[in-house]
C-alpha cells in the first residue's frame, strides 16, 4: 500500500469517525426532543418523530458539512440534496415505526432502530451524492 493510499484510507476512518460523533449529538437531539414531545407534549409518534427528526437533521448537516466533509459547496443546494435523501427516508421511516408500533413493539427501540439505519444510509449519501465533488474544499 502506497503512502497516498495509507493517508487516505486513515482520511476516510477519520471522517467516518466524526459522522458518527457528530451523528451522536444528533441522535441525543433527537431522542431528547422525542421524548419531550411524546411524552410530555403528549403529541403521537408520528408527529414527534418528524418534528425530533427534523431537529437532528439540521443540527447534524450544519456540523457534519462544515467539520466532517469540510464542504464550501453551495449550502442551499447541499441543503435541498439532503432534504431529497429525507424525502425519502422520512414516509418510509414513518410507515415502518407505524406497523412496528401496531405490531407492539416499543417505541424507543424501534427509534434506536431507526437512527441505526439513518447513521449508515445518510453517511453514504452524503459522502457519495451531496459532498462527492466538494469534500475538503473549505478553509
Amino acid at each position: 500500500m502506497s503512502e497516498n493510499q495509507k493517508m487516505t484510507k486513515k482520511q476516510n476512518i477519520i471522517q467516518i469517525i466524526k459522522f458518527a460523533l457528530f451523528s451522536a449529538s444528533a441522535g441525543i437531539i433527537q431522542i431528547v426532543s422525542f421524548t419531550l414531545l411524546f411524552e410530555v407534549a403528549h403529541l403521537n409518534n408520528t408527529v414527534s418523530y418528524i418534528i425530533s427528526l427534523a431537529l437532528s437533521v439540521l443540527w447534524n448537516f450544519t456540523f457534519n458539512r462544515k467539520f466532517t466533509f469540510k464542504s464550501a459547496a453551495n449550502i442551499p443546494v447541499a441543503m435541498i440534496k439532503v432534504a431529497l435523501f429525507y424525502c425519502v427516508f422520512a414516509p418510509l421511516s414513518t410507515w415502518w415505526t407505524h406497523e412496528l408500533t401496531a405490531l407492539g413493539i416499543n417505541e424507543y427501540l424501534i427509534e434506536a432502530g431507526t437512527m441505526a439505519v439513518n447513521l449508515v444510509t445518510e453517511y453514504l449519501y452524503c459522502r457519495f451524492v451531496v459532498y462527492r465533488n466538494s469534500m475538503n474544499t473549505a478553509e
